[in-house]
C-alpha cells in the first residue's frame, strides 16, 4: 500500500525533518535512478490544535499581554504573535503556573483514591493516597502509549538512583505517568505494570502516581500542569510525536530524547535533551547509554534550574527557559502553521497539475 500510494501521489511527505531522512532511506529503492537525498519525499512538523489543550487560565494570560488581545489565538501560528512573551511579569507566570500544577496535583489525588478504592484498598492507603504528590516539589509528567519503544522504563534503569531522587529532602522530583498499551502488545503491557507496581514500592511510594484510563481528560491535566514533559523515544523510531508540543503553550518545559519533533525544536535554551542526535546499532547499549544521561540531565541540568530561587521565591531562571520555551516554539508546532504549510507545499501545487512528488 506504502509503494502504491508513493507512486500515484503527486506529493509525498514525512511528519518531521528526521522522518523525512529516515523515509528517504527506506524508500530510495523506488527511485534507482536518484541519490538518497533527491528521493522526492519532504517533510512538513506535525503540530498542535492550540485551544484543544490550553489552560483557559493561559488564554487570560496570553490575552492581557499578546498584541492584539482578541486576534493572537487566530494568529497563533506567525512568530511576531509571541515576541510579547517576554514583558509578562516573571511573578504572574509562575503563579499562573503554579495554579494549573496544584490542580493537576489534586486531580491526581482524587483518581489514586477512586483507583485503589476499586481494589477494596485499607482505610489507611486510602489517607494516604489522598496526600501524594507535593505541590513544592519538581514534577514531571510521562503520558502516552505504551510502545516499547517509547521506553516508558528509561528512568527505571537505576533505581538506587531514582529513590534518591524522589526522596532529596531538599530538591525532591515527583512523577505522574498515564497511558495505555495495546491489548495485543504483551511487552508493552508488561512495562505498564511495572510502572504501576512501583506506586506500591514502599521507598517510592508517595512521589511516584500511576494514572488509569488514560483519555483526553487525563490528557488536558497532565499537559497544563506538569513541569517537565519527559519523552524518551529510541531515536529515530518517533515520527514526529505531539504530546510534548501540548506542554509548550501551557508553560510546562520538554526534557525529551533528540528525536521526532524536538530535534528541530530544541536550541539549547528553550528546554531539556537526552542523549545525542545519533543512533546506536545496539538497542540495549542505546538504552544503557540514554539512561545514564537523563540522569546526568537532571541532576545538573533541571534539577539545579528549578530549584534555584530569588528572595521572592521565583525560579528566574526556569522561568525564562518557559518564556523562551512559549516563544521559539508556540508558533511553529501548532496546527495553524502545520495547515498553512501543508497548503502551500501541497495541496495548491498539487491542484496545479504537477505530477512529481514534493520536493523537499
Amino acid at each position: 500500500m506504502t509503494v502504491l500510494a508513493l507512486k500515484l501521489s503527486r506529493r509525498a511527505n514525512a511528519v518531521s525533518s528526521l522522518h523525512g531522512e529516515v523515509s528517504r532511506a527506506m524508500w530510495t529503492r523506488l527511485w534507482p535512478c536518484r541519490s538518497e537525498d533527491e528521493v522526492p519525499i519532504g517533510h512538513i512538523t506535525n503540530g498542535v490544535h492550540g485551544p484543544s489543550w490550553l489552560a483557559p487560565q493561559m488564554v487570560r494570560l496570553y490575552g492581557r499581554h499578546l498584541d492584539g488581545e482578541q486576534n493572537w489565538m487566530q494568529q497563533r501560528g506567525e512568530a511576531k504573535t509571541w515576541r510579547n512573551i517576554e514583558s509578562i511579569d516573571d511573578g504572574e507566570l509562575w503563579e499562573t503556573h503554579v495554579a494549573l500544577k496544584s490542580r493537576l496535583l489534586e486531580f491526581a489525588r482524587e483518581r489514586s483514591v477512586r483507583q485503589a478504592e476499586r481494589r477494596g484498598a485499607s482505610t489507611g492507603e486510602l489517607e494516604r493516597l489522598s496526600r501524594v504528590l507535593s505541590p513544592d516539589a519538581l514534577t514531571i509528567g510521562f503520558a502516552r502509549r505504551f510502545a516499547t519503544y517509547k521506553r516508558a522504563e528509561l528512568i527505571l534503569g537505576h533505581m538506587d538512583r531514582l529513590v534518591e531522587l524522589v526522596n532529596d529532602s531538599r530538591r525532591p522530583v515527583q512523577f505522574i505517568f498515564a497511558g495505555k498499551a495495546h491489548p495485543l502488545d504483551e511487552p508493552g503491557k508488561r512495562v505498564l505494570q511495572r510502572i504501576a507496581e512501583l506506586t506500591r514500592d514502599s521507598r517510592l511510594a508517595d512521589r511516584i502516581v500511576f494514572i488509569e484510563d488514560y483519555d483526553v481528560n487525563v490528557g488536558w491535566f497532565l499537559v497544563q500542569g506538569v513541569d517537565v514533559w519527559l519523552n524518551t523515544p529510541r531515536r529515530p523510531l518517533e515520527a514526529s510525536g505531539t504530546s510534548g508540543q501540548k506542554v509548550v503553550l501551557n508553560g510546562g518545559l520538554n526534557l525529551s530524547a533528540l528525536d521526532g519533533w524536538w530535534v528541530e525544536a530544541y536550541d539549547g535554551s528553550n528546554g531539556f535533551a537526552i542523549g545525542t542526535d545519533r543512533a546506536h546499532v545496539d538497542p540495549e547499549l542505546h538504552d544503557r547509554r540514554d539512561s545514564e544521561d537523563l540522569y546526568r540531565v537532571l541532576n545538573e541540568e533541571v534539577i539545579p534550574l528549578y530549584y534555584q530561587r530569588n528572595a521572592d521565591g521565583l525560579p528566574l531562571g526556569w522561568i525564562q527557559c518557559m518564556k523562551r520555551s512559549i516563544r521559539t516554539l508556540g508558533w511553529r508546532f501548532n496546527a495553524n502553521r502545520m495547515v498553512m504549510d501543508y497548503t502551500t507545499y501541497c495541496y495548491v501545487p498539487a491542484a496545479g497539475g504537477r505530477s512529481s512528488n514534493m520536493s523537499r
